[in-house]
């Protein structure tokens, strides 16, 4: 397929420190600015398959292995003319982000769906805020659900996701003029979030302590986003939240980047009705400075 769409990340770069002091524009007049231009396809069978992958396993994080990702990123395939893909070196090479939306009920017999709806259903137990999917999840003509997958490489700018959204809603509405099964009640997005957590290296490090009062904590309950946008999609959501992963990474310190704490992941949910989706992403747009 054609380039639909391009954005300089220079422009982003610019644009996000116009308001920096006249300091620290001279301490970046000596730094390199790296110029990007983005470009967005539809989903290529022929390209995608590896990149598309990574992605998902990023996204699904240590529960990855409970998917047959080969199979999910075969069923995104299938559908080209849906969703979309970021590059920015053409059309032939590895995508470095993607959003897509399949369909709960439409699949429901297929094992990367199957493995998809056991797996939300056992993690919507597990949190008081998404109980209520469970009825969703079922396998009923009475909701149509849409599972909105989306990931991208820690390095790309959040300003490329909300022109996948806008290109999304537009695929959908041509997909229902040709009576596609794309007639959602609700879209259920798949995010990660993440606290920070004291380093179990510095521990070692550090002398124990002889008690902690008042059950003081490891680190922060504060939950973190890897996707600034979920905050934005949040506000219109029926219902959102958080839930540990399956299994566990033990990875926090390889994780801590720089940073003296590291992180735990855990898995997101946020479920919109499909009526509020168009709010969102005009919100996503504005919060993103996106015309």
């Amino acid at each position: 397929m054609g380039k639909r769409k391009e954005i300089d990340e220079q422009s982003v770069v610019e644009s996000e420190s116009e308001d920096s002091s006249e300091e620290e524009s001279s301490s970046e007049d000596d730094e390199d600015i790296l110029d990007v231009e983005f470009e967005w396809f539809d989903p290529q069978p022929e390209h995608d398959f590896h990149g598309l992958k990574t992605l998902l396993r990023q996204l699904f994080d240590v529960d990855a292995q409970l998917f047959d990702l080969s199979a999910l990123t075969d069923l995104i395939l299938a559908q080209p003319l849906l969703g979309s893909t970021v590059k920015v070196e053409g059309n032939e090479t590895d995508p470095y982000a993607f959003l897509t939306v399949l369909n709960l009920n439409e699949h429901k017999d297929k094992l990367p769906i199957q493995q998809l709806l056991r797996y939300l259903q056992s993690q919507s137990k597990r949190s008081d805020t998404l109980s209520q999917l469970t009825a969703l999840l079922q396998a009923s003509d009475a909701f149509q659900v849409g599972i909105i997958l989306t990931e991208r490489l820690i390095n790309i700018p959040s300003e490329v996701v909300p022109p996948m959204y806008m290109m999304l809603m537009e695929e959908i509405t041509w997909a229902l003029e040709e009576k596609e099964p794309y007639n959602f009640t609700h879209y259920l997005i798949f995010s990660k979030t993440y606290q920070e957590i004291v380093s179990a290296l510095d521990e070692e490090d550090s002398p124990r302590p002889k008690k902690q009062k008042n059950g003081s904590k490891k680190g922060s309950s504060q939950a973190f986003y890897f996707h600034p946008e979920d905050e934005v999609l949040e506000k219109h959501a029926v219902t959102y939240g958080s839930f540990p992963y399956h299994h566990e990474s033990g990875g926090s310190d390889s994780k801590r980047a720089f940073q003296e704490l590291g992180i735990k992941p855990a898995g997101h949910l946020i479920l919109l009705e499909a009526a509020k989706l168009e709010a969102a992403v005009k919100g996503l747009s504005e919060y993103f400075n996106q015309t």
